[in-house]
């Protein structure tokens, strides 16, 4: 399940008539931790405004999920509603999720949030659509892991760490299997030495 933060971006921004306007904007970032969040946004905004700009806040939002069509820009926060069974004691509970879509207004929104959700297996609703202040969302991408801090270098991959324990556990099976045969082979000395003695004894 992606975990979306909300950024709020504070830069100088250029006007219609020329003149830089300090504004305050809003990103959706889709990110594992507040590190990453500050991470990604200030790589991501680097390149798109000019100047120096500064990520005032950063908060976990309530969002469940985006649905980004191509054709508009403008982000609609809609609440969603719908009844389920408590697996415990049976009784129906009401859950409540917030979801983005991009439409041209809030009728296109609601058109467009039910064709996103159709494979829904329960009946929901949408009391409440909103445009929302938020500029732009950044969801998680493959190409994005080149972005990601490298891991502190007293870490190991768990891959590696599982690898290495699977060769400790070879070589000590291995080493068991050749101390086996050496305990067998005293043994027989000790066997042997005692029928020395007892020819010994007989003579």
């Amino acid at each position: 399940m992606r975990i979306w933060f909300l950024c709020k971006v504070k830069y100088a921004k250029e006007n219609e008539q020329g003149l830089l306007k300090n504004v305050s904007e809003q990103y959706l970032v889709d990110a594992v931790s507040f590190t990453e969040a500050e991470a990604r946004i200030y790589d991501m905004l680097g390149s798109t405004i000019r100047g120096d700009f500064q990520v005032t806040n950063i908060s976990k939002s309530n969002f469940v999920d985006v649905f980004p069509y191509d054709d508009i820009d403008i982000w609609h926060k809609c609440k969603i509603t719908y009844v389920v069974a408590d697996a415990d004691s049976g009784k129906e509970k009401k859950v409540t999720q917030y979801m983005l879509v991009t439409a041209h207004d809030v009728k296109e929104a609601y058109d467009r949030i039910h064709e996103s959700l159709n494979n829904m297996l329960v009946t929901f609703r949408v009391p409440d659509i909103n445009e929302s202040p938020i500029v732009e969302v950044f969801p998680y991408e493959h190409e994005d892991e080149e972005l990601l801090p490298p891991p502190p270098s007293n870490l190991k991959p768990l891959s590696e760490v599982k690898a290495e324990q699977e060769r400790r556990e070879e070589s000590r099976a291995a080493n068991e299997s050749k101390r086996e045969p050496q305990e067998d082979e005293a043994e027989l000395i000790e066997y042997d030495s005692e029928d020395d003695n007892m020819n010994e004894k007989e003579q």
